[in-house]
């Protein structure tokens, strides 16, 4: 990884809020993403209390808000790169969800560092797509596909 400043880091105040990714919500999971090559990269360490029907594994949120989180970082990163800009210049390029895939493999153990990788299928208009991969360790337990819509510059005003 050569940059040392997440993608969520470049999110703009007003889209800094969000559960998973919001470096501003104190009791959010707070999930940094990464260039990693032509691969994008998360890695986070889940907590006790993200604990699912079995002791020690994951809950199914976790892992979907996971990609989900990882997958529209990955889109605005993408969409950056694709423009030629560096993350975080004006007019900001922020993702929302519009399909989230996800295939459970294998249950997802919650006492070690899981590691979501993305993969840039398309960017095209306002729509990016990115295949992802969580992984437990050297197992992979989760799959998923994310497409994510850039979010309209005047999407504020019109609330």
């Amino acid at each position: 990884m050569s940059e040392t400043k997440a993608f969520q880091d470049y999110y703009p105040d007003d889209f800094a809020h969000c559960y998973g990714c919001g470096r501003l919500n104190e009791d959010g999971l707070q999930l940094k993403s990464y260039w990693d090559g032509d691969e994008t990269v998360c890695r986070y360490q889940p907590r006790p209390y993200h604990t699912g029907g079995f002791p020690g594994f994951g809950y199914g949120g976790l892992v979907a808000s996971l990609l989900d989180c990882h997958g529209t970082a990955s889109a605005a990163a993408a969409k950056y790169r694709e423009e030629g800009r560096k993350m975080g210049t004006e007019p900001a390029l922020r993702f929302v969800t519009a399909s989230l895939k996800v295939d459970f493999i294998a249950p997802t153990p919650i006492d070690g560092i899981l590691e979501v990788r993305g993969k840039i299928k398309e960017v095209k208009g306002r729509k990016v797509t990115i295949s992802e991969t969580l992984s437990a360790g050297d197992k992979v337990v989760a799959k998923g596909e994310v497409i994510a819509v850039l979010i309209p510059e005047n999407f504020m005003a019109e609330k």
